[in-house]
């Protein structure tokens, strides 16, 4: 090396050398290097990062790679390098080897820093994938809702984080078993403190699996009726008929005995009416069920029934049955209101009394002369 050096003793030799050392560097930094690594990048994008095996495969998927990050760490190193070799061409021996000293005691961390950067990339290119993966099944399925895929991806994105970070810190030699004890000392009093809120997140997952109801469906619970407007991991939103939105926690959600009024698409709705009991009571069934087979809110399949279900006080106790489809607390209102005017109508027209309770007040005087 120092013969070398003492033969670029003047100074047009050594102002020749550094000029050629910094046209080669510019050349391969900014000539070579980037069709080389652009050129790695296709190959790898053809082979590895794209699935395109099958032409409009709707779970196919595409990594952007960071081409332009490569190529600029790839000059800067031709750069340093050629710096380097210039400083040798002008006698500055020991400056070289101090750097080169150093830059071997900081190689460890600059593997390490790779190697990290690594996992990160490699837990960005798995959430990518992931998230390709779930969307294309949600579209190609009918059993994955919209929320249910959300949740779903969110559940892996935390595994993938968590497991890329357990990595990361082991390379740097940190032991992950202290901070999980830890975690752990932290879950337990997290959790006791916040009992309700991880019993509500742990229902949200029941019922995202379970699915007794989606969004759009009449539901009744213990102490709500409504339309379901939302379902989070913590609670369900339901929008009463006043138009109230009520915000119910997963966990009462989960214990609560729930009736889905819409998951058959129709549904069965009944009228009380009473009749005279000086009434046929079999021509009053049949001017009622004429009557409501005649409204135009309720379907002809099945028929609509009239059953007498009880014997009153003042009246014979009749039971209209009818059904409606696409059921809503709106329809329902509908339907039912148009049910009581068609009956209360065909019976005024037949003169088939509605009875109510009559009451008689006897005064003193009356008592004694009766």
């Amino acid at each position: 090396m120092q013969s070398i050096i003492d033969a670029l003793a003047s100074t047009q030799a050594r102002l020749a050398v550094t000029a050629a050392l910094a046209v080669v560097a510019v050349g391969a930094a900014w000539l070579v290097a980037p069709r080389i690594i652009r050129g790695v990048h296709r190959q790898l994008t053809a082979r590895v990062l794209t699935d395109d095996r099958i032409p409009g495969d709707p779970t196919a998927f595409s990594i952007d790679f960071p081409t332009g990050i490569v190529v600029r760490l790839t000059q800067a190193v031709l750069l340093a390098a050629a710096a380097l070799l210039a400083l040798l061409v002008w006698g500055y021996v020991d400056l070289v080897m101090l750097t080169v000293a150093s830059l071997a005691d900081l190689l460890p961390v600059a593997v390490r820093l790779a190697v990290t950067l690594g996992i990160a990339g490699a837990a960005l290119v798995t959430l990518d994938v992931v998230d390709a993966r779930i969307t294309a099944y949600a579209e190609a399925s009918d059993t994955l809702t919209q929320h249910q895929q959300g949740v779903v991806f969110r559940v892996l994105q935390i595994t993938v984080l968590v497991a890329a970070g357990i990595a990361a810190l082991t390379i740097w030699g940190v032991d992950p078993s202290g901070l999980l004890v830890g975690a752990g000392f932290l879950g337990i009093v997290i959790g006791t403190a916040a009992r309700t809120t991880i019993g509500s997140l742990i229902a949200g997952l029941v019922l995202m699996v379970a699915r007794p109801f989606e969004i759009g469906d009449w539901i009744a619970l213990a102490d709500a009726e409504g339309t379901v407007t939302d379902i989070t991991v913590v609670n369900t939103r339901v929008r009463n008929p006043s138009g109230e939105e009520v915000v119910i926690p997963n966990e009462n959600v989960l214990n609560a005995t729930i009736t889905n009024r819409t998951s058959l698409d129709r549904l069965r709705l009944s009228v009380a009416v009473g009749v005279d009991y000086d009434a046929d009571i079999e021509t009053a069934e049949d001017v009622i069920e004429d009557a409501i087979t005649d409204v135009s809110r309720i379907l002809d399949t099945p028929a609509p029934q009239v059953v007498p279900t009880a014997l009153g006080d003042s009246a014979i106790v009749l039971e209209c049955r009818f059904w409606i489809t696409h059921p809503s607390p709106a329809k329902r209102s509908m339907a039912t209101a148009a049910v009581v005017r068609a009956v209360k109508t065909a019976l005024d027209d037949a003169d088939i009394d509605i009875p109510y309770p009559h009451r008689q007040l006897l005064t003193e005087d009356d008592s004694l002369q009766a």
